[in-house]
């Protein structure tokens, strides 16, 4: 029979400590990326921040019955950005600096600096940065630039850039803004 908390001993869970009245959660429409120190133009879509461990099974010699676990390596997911297709070169200029087709041996990658941080903010409905999250050491595998044609769709050009990790963390710097009335 589980256990019941008398009122005066009951621990309240606040969600928002600077906006305690708040009920919402935030939403997942605003939000914005910077690399190199500037903001990315026009990026409507940021695939999930996702980490996995990997587990570790083990046994006691004498203990046959049981297994344990254990943490093993950590992965980080490949991010995946989209934006509308635009005359901002910077996915593409990126995406060169990985390999650029015909640049001679020895110049195809540049590897003194085609791997970047990336910071991630996120905002509420007011427009205030909640959260931010820094991405490090990230570099295109994969860059998408034209999506299929159809020249009966009415659609919007989709351009995509995906981009492996070394991990992230949010931004502790980053705390909740009391948000106007």
């Amino acid at each position: 029979m589980p256990a019941t908390v008398p009122p005066e001993e009951e621990v309240l869970m606040v969600e928002f400590p600077a906006n305690p009245t708040r009920l919402d959660p935030y939403k997942n429409f605003n939000f914005r990326l910077k690399w190199d120190g500037k903001y990315v133009a026009g990026v409507s879509k940021v695939s999930a921040l996702k980490r996995t461990t990997e587990i570790i099974e083990f046994r006691d010699g004498g203990d046959s019955s049981a297994s344990r676990k254990s943490p093993g390596r950590t992965e980080y997911a490949a991010i995946t950005l989209e934006r509308g297709l635009t005359q901002d070169s910077a996915f593409e200029d990126w995406a060169n600096m990985v390999w650029r087709l015909g640049a001679g041996l020895g110049s195809e990658v540049a590897l003194a600096d085609f791997r970047k941080d990336v910071y991630l903010e996120f905002y509420n409905e007011a427009g205030q940065v909640v959260l931010a999250y820094k991405i490090y050491r990230c570099w295109p595998s994969l860059y998408q630039a034209l999506p299929p044609l159809d020249a009966n769709s009415a659609e919007v050009a989709i351009e995509q850039i995906v981009l492996e990790n070394e991990g992230w963390e949010r931004d502790a710097a980053v705390v909740e803004p009391v948000e106007p009335s």
